[in-house]
Formats: structure tokens, sequence, C-alpha cells
């Protein structure tokens, strides 16, 4: 058994390997000892292997899913490995093989996915000429998506993705390894080499095109994509290697470019809270709030939707349409059809992997008539007086995400529900090995089978009396038990009437058991029927699944379809329940809102204190493309920033927005620089941090982003951070001429504007009544009188003495000012003559020609450029 172990064990040297005995999935050695410390199991030692104790450690089968869902949340890959032979017939230990490999980047079991995220597999390659190739998919969807991008963007285009594994070649550069490395502390997924002939661009070709059943990747647009047709092959291998078999659902190609997508990098997701809290929990967030979706699916397609804007307005303004006609009333029926609606996309998915359990094709045929409903819905529903509802199902309008298009998409394939209500029992067991699976009356055998099952009893009570009356032994009983099978007892008192045709089976102290030829007929056939009733189960459901494969695509644009309009309703309920409108797309370059509102800080204010939300108007254009805010603590600076780039991501999405009115033009990336916090783990402190991220915005900003700036500078000295604010402001405003917004503390930046006519003040007000402050949260023109810094200290509770001491010590600095501060224009540009004017040795640099100097003229002039030096 150890030698068939380690065959299968050097296979997967970097995995785990369960290794199935019995009830048990065991590890072995290392193995043993690594499950026993990550899991917490007991770690034994049983028999000999080469002279040493095998070192084991077991989890029983039936609650496996269990510590995989550990094993993976740790970033560990597990085997699992199957007896596959009879064991009634094998001749030493039963032949087993690994059937699947569960990563942290392949996941299909219900049990260790999350409802409303996809586990992603990414393969990046490393190519030529400073380029890199991306390949990605989530094995439950039926797509695979390209990307290739200059070599320092892989760090960017990976947080975009959020991959819950990464493949990359064992040729890769050690620098580009250790680049890899430094981003899974931060992002937290399992990094997995693979070999380099893997990493082949024309095999990657040929896989892509095998999969698609194209001659061609044109028709994608994905023909000269090098680099990621090498991502792809090692990325459809290992798929296909953890799988055990062919991925015969993936029949989609996308292809990313960086100029499709609103650019919204790691640190814009996190400041924004679009799906996480900062505190790393998943509510209360954008995402949370947006999700009132019926199916797990509908989440999905819905987070997609908010974390992958498009630059380009067409399919925002579809999804636009679409939710106007729903918000008519079309919504509420819409929405508890869905009731109920199982995982299809996943079930899909499970069917083509031969991996479906049977109650979830109960729940995908449950999900099928449903759809079918969905679509009589869409197509003739004119109830709640909703005429809008055939003009927006006009074919011509269609689009991926129009109610036409999901309309057209929502068709059963023909006779697939029927085959499924004909063959799985309506409560079935939870797995095919548990047998009561296949429907009764569907095959004449099965029902034999059970049926010889079923009347065992009868068959043996019947036999008894017969056998009583024919004997004359009254107290003669027919029994069965698991060791001996069936057998007739007779006591010894009454042996001396047994007939001839008993032959003894057992000899008991006080009794003898026998059999007959028609009890032993009858065991053969009994004790066999449980067997060969589980063994045609097996068969007819591997039937089952072979003619559900051609159903496939059609399943899966099914699935899409009920996705795409289950996202549809939550955003349109979403925009009734509160109070959202439409917002209007326009060429011009600017941001005009009106009544805006933050919709997260809202709801948690109703929630908690039934309180009302101040809203706010912003108008930034061609003329004003800058505010510079300032304002007290808690004035609410923050949130106005915040809700300004959340409209213009929910606007961008195809929702709804929390304003009265909203006009947007046309926006490349959102770019955030709020909150203040250490790197330690990569020796940065809060103001390198700041810095680092201030700077990899003013490189990316362009006059069609928004950029959000929240108190840069002042993790430092006051004069560094406010020349560094000043530099920052002047570069966003002459340079990039980015939309931004622009908060800060330091006074000085004030007189920004007056130099700068794009640029206006605007401050959050607040009053004082007494020694207290009452902010008022309102965005208002100028800039603000005072900071109000100490009276945030009284509300934070410090001491009275500190802020006493405080105020004083204010009121002289205050007194003092100008006499201290010298005037300094911040925002002037560096003098010429510091600019250009070269240094004495740069100067006599200019005067040598190097090719024209002999070695000893050469050795001449350096010495002349040190004295110069000196």
């Amino acid at each position: 058994m150890m030698a068939q172990y380690w065959a299968i064990k050097l296979q997967h040297p970097a995995t785990l390997v369960f290794y199935r005995m019995g009830d048990f999935y065991e590890l072995f050695y290392a193995d043993a000892e690594k499950a026993a410390r990550l899991l917490d199991i007991t770690l034994t030692k049983r028999g000999m292997s080469a002279g040493e104790p095998v070192v084991m450690a077991g989890v029983p089968f039936h609650s496996v899913e269990n510590y995989l869902a550990r094993l993976i949340k740790l970033g560990e890959s597990v085997a699992i490995c199957e007896q596959v032979g009879d064991v009634a017939t094998s001749k030493g230990p039963v032949e087993r093989k690994v059937v699947r490999v569960v990563t942290p980047g392949t996941l299909t079991d219900t049990e260790l996915l999350s409802d409303k995220s996809e586990a992603l597999l990414l393969a990046v390659h490393q190519g030529a000429r400073n380029r890199a190739g991306l390949a990605w998919l989530s094995v439950t969807q039926g797509a695979v998506q390209l990307a290739e991008c200059a070599g320092d963007e892989v760090e960017s285009w990976i947080a975009r993705i959020a991959p819950s594994e990464v493949l990359y070649s064992a040729d890769t550069t050690a620098v580009f390894q250790q680049r890899l490395a430094a981003l899974k502390l931060n992002a937290g997924f399992a990094l997995t080499q693979r070999p380099e002939f893997q990493f082949d661009a024309g095999l990657g070709a040929r896989k892509l095109q095998e999969q698609l059943g194209a001659a061609s990747l044109n028709a994608w647009g994905a023909e000269t994509l090098q680099h990621a047709h090498a991502a792809a092959s090692a990325l459809l291998a290992f798929a296909e290697h953890t799988q055990g078999r062919a991925l015969t659902h993936v029949r989609s190609l996308q292809v990313q470019r960086d100029d499709e997508l609103i650019d919204l990098p790691l640190t814009t997701r996190r400041n924004l809270e679009l799906v996480q809290t900062l505190r790393g929990e998943d509510s209360p967030t954008l995402f949370s709030l947006l999700d009132t979706c019926m199916t797990g699916m509908g989440s999905r397609m819905l987070k997609c939707w908010l974390l992958e804007p498009r630059r380009d307005r067409s399919q925002a303004t579809r999804r636009h349409d679409a939710i106007e006609v729903l918000r008519e009333g079309a919504w509420q029926r819409v929405h508890a059809a869905l009731k109920g609606v199982n995982d299809v996309e996943r079930i899909t998915a499970r069917v083509a992997l031969r991996q479906v359990r049977p109650r979830e094709l109960v729940g995908l045929r449950q999900s099928l008539v449903k759809a079918a409903e969905l679509q009589a819905l869409l197509r003739h529903s004119r109830e709640g007086g909703n005429p809008k509802l055939p003009d927006a199902l006009d074919p011509r309008l269609r689009g991926d995400d129009d109610l036409a298009g999901i309309a057209d998409d929502l068709v059963p394939p023909t006779g697939c529900a029927e085959r499924l209500a004909r063959t799985i029992h309506e409560e079935p067991a939870a797995l095919i090995r548990d047998g009561g699976v296949i429907a009764t009356g569907l095959d004449a055998e099965l029902d034999e089978l059970r049926a010889i099952q079923d009347n065992c009893d009868g068959f043996l009570l019947d036999l008894e009396t017969r056998e009583r009356a024919r004997t004359g032994i009254a107290n003669l009983r027919v029994q069965f038990n698991k060791v001996h099978g069936f057998y007739i007892e007779v006591t010894q008192g009454q042996l001396d009437k047994v007939p001839a045709d008993y032959r003894r089976r057992q000899t008991l102290k006080n009794a003898e058991r026998f059999l007959t030829p028609e009890l032993k007929a009858f065991e053969d056939k009994a004790l066999s029927a449980q067997e060969r009733a589980l063994a045609r189960e097996k068969w007819l459901y591997e039937q089952l699944l072979d003619d559900l494969q051609a159903h496939i695509p059609a399943l899966t644009r099914l699935a899409r379809a009920m996705a795409s309009l289950d996202a549809l309703c939550a955003l349109a309920e979403r925009s009734l329940t509160l109070d959202w409108c439409r917002p209007q797309f326009i060429r011009e370059p600017g941001i005009e809102i009106t009544q805006g509102r933050h919709p997260v800080v809202e709801a948690r204010l109703a929630e908690m204190h039934g309180g009302a939300f101040i809203a706010n108007d912003t108008r930034l254009g061609p003329k004003q493309r800058m505010q510079v805010i300032t304002g007290p603590n808690m004035g609410g600076k923050s949130t106005y920033m915040r809700q300004v780039a959340i409209i213009c991501l929910l606007a961008s999405m195809g929702s709804y927005v929390p304003a009265k009115a909203c006009r947007l033009g046309p926006l490349d990336a959102i770019h955030t620089r709020i909150g203040a916090a250490d790197d330690l783990a990569n020796a940065q402190s809060t103001f390198m941090l700041e810095m680092t991220e201030a700077a990899q915005i003013l490189h990316a900003a362009t006059p069609q982003s928004l950029v959000l700036m929240d108190e840069i500078g002042r993790g430092t000295s006051t004069f560094d951070g406010l020349a560094l604010a000043s530099g920052i402001a002047a570069h966003l405003h002459d340079k990039a001429q980015s939309f931004t917004l622009f908060a800060t503390h330091y006074f000085e930046l004030t007189e920004f504007p007056a130099k700068h006519h794009c640029a206006v003040n605007v401050h959050v007000s607040a009053t004082e009544s007494g020694s207290d402050i009452v902010f008022l949260h309102e965005i208002q023109p100028g800039p603000a009188s005072r900071s109000y810094g100490i009276q945030v200290a009284r509300l934070a509770g410090m001491p009275a003495a500190v802020v006493n001491h405080a105020r004083n010590a204010l009121s002289a600095l205050e007194s003092n000012q100008e006499q201290m501060r010298e005037q300094v224009d911040l925002f002037a540009p560096p003098p010429a003559s510091e600019a250009l004017a070269p240094s004495a040795v740069e100067a006599a640099l200019g005067q040598i020609d190097p090719d024209a100097l002999s070695p000893r003229e050469a050795l001449d002039a350096l010495y002349q450029l040190k004295k110069l030096l000196k």
C-alpha cells in the first residue's frame, strides 16, 4: 500500500495528498505532520515502512469539506485520491488515483465557495521587451480573459483582478518572483510555480481555439496577444489538471485592455470601501448596500459591474434603460419570481465537470421552470400599466445587459427540465453513493432490484409461516444478520422435527441455524440487490450527465441572463427605496451633481439615529477643475469627497445615483489619497506611504481623471508638508489638469485659487454655540475661517487642562504669527537661474569630446574636473 501511495505522492510533491482508506482520508509522513499542525488533528504512527514507523493522520470522508475549507483558506492545495478499483476483485491494494486537485484558484465545491465572490485563477507570463501576458478564469464560469501590459504594470493588474491563486513560470527572473511574493503578502493569494514548457504561446493559441471551437482568435481581437497566449496555455493546463478533465463549459473569450475600463486602483477600492471596510469587514460597504439580489450569481454579477465599469457609456446606458423599465413596477414581479432560483451558473459548471450532486440537479430543474416564468413575464406582462416594457424589448436595442437580450437568453434547453424530472427523485440523497437518487419508473431493472429490497421483510415472514406449518415447529424463526446472512433458527428441543432439506449453517448453545435451497437462492438475490441497485443508479446518473453535456452552452447563457436580471432588479429596487435618480452622460468634460449624498453614510444615519443626511452640490468643469476644501475635522470633508467619487462610479457602472440630478462627462480613472497608515511589513512609514501613493497618482492622472487628495503632507514637518502640498496641487492643476477635490488644513493653500484660474475655495461649515461646536456639513463657497481643532479635541474627551493649555498656546501663536512667519510665494515656479545655470563641472564636461581624446588627455581632463569639483 505504501508503494502505491508513494507512486501517487511523487506526482503531487507540493500538494497535500488525501489518500482514501475506508471511511477516512489519510495523510502520511510530512503531509501528516503539516496537516496535524494546520488542522489540529491527531498525529499517529502505524506499522513499519523501510524500517521506520509510518507517520499518519486522517479526517473522516463524510466531513472532508470542512477540513478542505480550512486548508484552502490557509493557501494550501489538496489532491483527492479515491479508490477506483473493485474491492471484491482486487488482489493486493485496491487501485487508487487522484480524481481532482483542490487549490485556492480552482474551487468548484459549494461548501468551499462564497456565494457572493469568485475564486479566480490567474497565470502571469513574463515576456520579452518589458511586456507581460495575463490570462485568468473562474472554473465555475465559462469565460477565459486575456490581457497584456507593461512589465511594471503587473502589480496593478493583479490588484484589479484580485485572484485567489497566481501561476508563474519556473524560468521567471528572481526579481519578478520577488515582486510577486511581495504582492502576495498584501493581497493574500496563493502563488504556484509551473514548468516553463507550459507557458507556450503557440500551444496557448491552439488551446484557446479548441475551447472556442474556432479556427482563429481574430473575432475576439486576441490574435496578436502572444504573451497572453503563453499565460493561457499554463492556465488551461493547470485548470484541466486540477479538475481531472477538459473544461467543456469554457466557451467564451474576453480581452481586457488598459483603455477600456475605468481605472480603480487598489487604494481607491479600499478608501471608498467598495467591497470591504477599512477594517477588512464585508459590511457596511457600497456593495453590501447595493446587494439585494435573490441569487448568488446575481450578487457576483453586481460586484463585477461595480469593480469593472467601462469608459464607454453604451453598456451603462442600456442598464439605465433597463432599470427605468423595471422601476415602473415589473421589478417587484421579477424579484418575486427570482426567489428560490438556484445558482445555475455554478451548477452548470459542475455538470460540465461531472461533479454535480443530485440535489443540485433538482435545484436546476426548479430553476429552469422559473426561467420560463421570467421570460414570459418579460415578454408578455403588461400588468401595473407598464407600456414601456414591449418597447424596451425591441430586438434592435438588444445588448448583453438590456431586457431584450436577457429575455432571449432565458430559454430553457428543450427537454432538459423534463429529462431531469423523469430521472432524479424529488427528494434524492445528498450523494449518488448513498443510493435513492434515481426516480422510480425510469428503469425497470432498477425498480426490480429495489423491489427485492423492499419486499425482503414480507418474503421472510411468508417463509417463516410456511416453514412452521410444514415442520410443525411453532417457535421456528427466519432471520438475518450482517455476519451470517439469512438463516432459519430452531431450538435444541425441536431438532428432531427438522426436515432433510435443511442444511446446518451455525450451531449455538441452545439452537441451530439452517439454510434451505429456497432461502439460499433468495439470499443470493437479496444480498446482491443493494449493490447491484447502487451500481445501476451510478450508471444511470452518468448517462444523465452525458445527456446534459449538450445543454451546457444554453445553460451558461441562461445563467448569465438570470444573473443580469437579478442584478438589474436589485439596482431598480435600491433606486426606488433610497430615492436615487437617473444620471445623464455628456460629451463635455465635467461633473455636475445636484444634492448629492453618500449612500452608505446616509443609510447608517437612518439606521442608527433616524437623522437626515445633508446633501451637497458639486460643480466641476473645464473652467473649474479643482476645489480646495477647508474646514474642521468631523465637518464632513472626507464624506463629501467620497460621495462625489461614489456617485461617478455608480453612474459609470449603470446604476442610478444618490442625488437629485447628475450630469457626468468622460471619466477614465478615480484616484484617491485618503487616510494615513504605516506599511510596516514593507518598511514604509506613514509619510513614505503617503508620498508613494501621491506619486502614483501624479504619474497616472489625466484630464479625464477624478482625484481625491485628503490632507496631503501632514506626515512631516509643517513647512515640508505645506511645500509638498502646494507642489502637488500645482501639478494636478497645471500638468495633469484632473478634476480634483483637494482637502487641506493648511490655510496657506487657500491662496492657491488666486493664482490658478481653474481652482476655487470651498469649505464645510460649522458654527460655535458658546463653548460647543456644531457641524453643519454643508459645502459653501470660500475658505474656512478656522479649523476648530481644539473644540474637536474637547469633544473627543481631552482633559480640560490640556484643552485650556492649547487655547492659550493657540492665542499666543496667532498673535505672533505675522512676526514669526516670512511671507513666501508657495506657488511660484522654481527660478529659471536655479533650474538652468550649469555648474563649473557641468560646463567643463560639456566641452569634452571623449572620442577625440587620447588616453593621456583623458587622464588630464579627469584631474582637471577633480580640481573644479574641489
